[in-house]
């Protein structure tokens, strides 16, 4: 542990739930952010979010390896810890929990526990990325049950991570103490959600990389007039002319993300895509009514 400002870092687990013990026993509320680093002002929006309705605000840094399924990705993750400190100083974040790989796993990263996570694990980034909510299940586990929050922070870009948490909260048991919060997405002045992995795009792709808002924001225009296959024809086709290869543009129910082929008009839908620029994979979605 050290003091780093108005900020205290932690490293070990110990020494934080001792520190949080404390707020426990006086039921003072605290607020969990969790991230993997490269800091951007949605994880900041997340921090203010947090702060102004808890007593406490904790932020933890950690790049999961389980949740990798190509380790060339896991290895290509920016790095930014020293800009990340002084970006949560300035937010007024109370903690930073900062463990290794060791202090999370100290079994070893070997999954030995399955999470019946149903048909989110099926569709979208659970096709295209196999095992991966596995790996995100098993991290938030250990996560929320050594910071015990009371609130979880997490941002509307990763709409079917935020589902799948959810869904971990309910099988865990962790539901009747953390409450999942789930807070808009932040963009870029051309559209593009803020994302770490944006840290990756050459200035060429920068550039290009808003055409995936301009996808979405395409199919908001046309799903109501002229149905969901042509409204996903016309995303796809924009992408491909932009050099993009998309994993997937789909529209979906919001409550549970299952795949929709005609809509009524009525239902909350979400719209859904994932697309490599070159070697960088981005993910954006929109709620469409």
């Amino acid at each position: 542990m050290f003091k780093s400002t108005a900020m205290t870092i932690f490293k070990k687990v110990s020494e934080l739930q001792k520190f949080t013990a404390l707020y426990a026993e006086n039921g003072r509320e605290v607020g969990f952010v969790p991230t993997l680093g490269a800091l951007h002002q949605g994880h900041i929006s997340l921090i203010a979010e947090s702060g102004k309705n808890n007593k406490l605000t904790i932020c933890s840094i950690f790049v999961n390896p389980v949740q990798f399924n190509d380790p060339g990705d896991y290895e290509k993750y920016p790095v930014t810890i020293e800009n990340d400190i002084l970006m949560l100083e300035q937010a007024g974040c109370d903690i930073l929990f900062l463990p290794s790989v060791r202090e999370i796993y100290p079994d070893g990263t070997e999954q030995t526990k399955k999470y019946d996570l149903g048909y989110l694990e099926t569709v979208l980034e659970g096709r295209f990325r196999p095992k991966h909510f596995q790996g995100v299940c098993m991290v938030m586990e250990r996560l929320l049950n050594i910071v015990r929050p009371r609130n979880l922070y997490l941002g509307r870009k990763d709409y079917q991570q935020c589902m799948v948490i959810k869904r971990l909260t309910e099988l865990t048991g962790l539901s009747e103490i953390v409450n999942v919060q789930i807070c808009p997405t932040l963009r870029e002045e051309d559209g593009l959600a803020m994302s770490s992995r944006n840290m990756r795009l050459n200035k060429a792709e920068r550039t290009k990389a808003a055409t995936i808002y301009q996808a979405l924001q395409t199919i908001k225009e046309n799903v109501a007039k002229n149905g969901i296959e042509t409204a996903e024809k016309k995303a796809s086709q924009l992408l491909l002319d932009n050099g993009f290869k998309p994993d997937y543009i789909e529209i979906a129910d919001a409550a549970d993300l299952q795949l929709i082929e005609s809509w009524d008009g009525k239902k909350k839908i979400v719209a859904l895509i994932a697309a490599f620029l070159n070697e960088v994979r981005l993910i954006d979605n929109i709620a469409l009514n």
